[in-house]
């Protein structure tokens, strides 16, 4: 069983804690809000009220112990910040944090942050793409320039394999998988042929996504 630190516990924070114990984790949360910290005691193995900006609250409970951490303080810069910093100086061995701009993620991978999402942003993303693309299942950042899309193969990429697609040539893309007749293939072949329907799982550079994302769709 692994074990989770999740540092505030508001919407997102919440959910991240929510998923983690679900899934048969040792999660405990942290937050300064003790109407927060009370909402989520049914749910999580523990569940303190504290200021976690302060590195003794985090020694207290433990911090070096877990094998993640999750840092959601909203959009308190120097807060993510200075948790961030305190849970890498703790020895957290990965820790993911929440950013609010590029700014503030340029920072916090400065400080350690192993890995920083920006969930609201990848939200609005996913919606933008949905509403202008009836193809798009589902849209993923690996960062600032990168991107995972989930689309269903139109006419255009009916009968032709994925070598005669030359995605990669042409667009700069990879196929990663391919889910067809409810099967997935994870490590779909030159020679795979792609029917109307298929779902292609692509991952490339932002722009690169995109440009092969019109084409296919024009």
């Amino acid at each position: 069983m692994k074990q989770y630190l999740v540092v505030g516990l508001g919407r997102f924070g919440g959910e991240v804690a929510r998923a983690l114990a679900a899934n048969g984790n040792r999660v405990v949360g942290i937050d300064g809000d003790p109407c927060k910290a009370q909402a989520m005691s049914d749910v999580l193995e523990r569940v303190v009220t504290g200021d976690a900006t302060e590195i003794d609250v985090l020694r207290e409970i433990g911090a070096r112990n877990f094998d993640s951490a999750v840092v959601s303080v909203g959009t308190n810069l120097e807060a993510s910040v200075l948790i961030t910093l305190n849970l890498k100086e703790l020895g957290v061995r990965k820790v993911m944090a929440k950013a609010c701009s590029d700014l503030h993620r340029k920072i916090l991978s400065k400080v350690g942050a192993d890995v920083v999402v920006f969930p609201e942003r990848e939200a609005a993303t996913k919606m933008a793409e949905a509403l202008v693309s009836d193809n798009i299942l589902d849209v993923m950042e690996l960062g600032p320039e990168c991107r995972i899309v989930e689309m269903v193969a139109g006419p255009k990429m009916a009968g032709k394999s994925l070598s005669q697609l030359r995605l990669r040539q042409q667009f700069g893309v990879n196929v990663v998988a391919v889910k067809k007749d409810g099967m997935i293939d994870l490590s779909p072949q030159a020679d795979s042929r792609i029917e109307i329907g298929d779902v292609l799982v692509v991952i490339g550079p932002v722009t690169a996504v995109r440009n092969w994302k019109h084409q296919a769709e024009s």
